[in-house]
């Protein structure tokens, strides 16, 4: 989760058994969206955002063949927490991770 995903979705999904690590706990909510998606990849993990900038940062990568883990977005005013939620779940427990590398998600599903 970036630093612009509000509490509630992290506690929702973490409610439902789904393993989410935020920006902050990380010790990543200051990084730059560039910085802060290349350590999600390193760790292996989706980010999700709802922050209309790292939706481009990862849209350059596509375009320039850069490598990532994925993206998942909600833009702020058409999802809401309990839609980003219930579809944040649904691609945890029934995807895989590799289903997501190199592209972006958008949500409602």
């Amino acid at each position: 989760m970036d630093q612009h995903v509000p509490r509630a979705i992290t506690v929702g999904l973490r409610s439902r058994g789904v393993d989410v690590v935020t920006a902050y706990e990380d010790g990543a909510s200051k990084l730059d969206d560039t910085v802060l998606l290349d350590r999600a990849s390193e760790l292996g993990r989706i980010l999700f955002t709802r922050d209309d900038d790292l939706l481009a940062v990862a849209a350059r990568r596509q375009r320039e063949g850069v490598p990532f883990r994925g993206v998942i977005y909600a833009h702020q005013l058409r999802a809401s927490i309990g839609a980003c939620i219930h579809d944040l779940e649904i691609i945890a427990k029934a995807g895989e991770p590799e289903d997501l590398i190199d592209r972006v998600k958008y949500l409602p599903l």
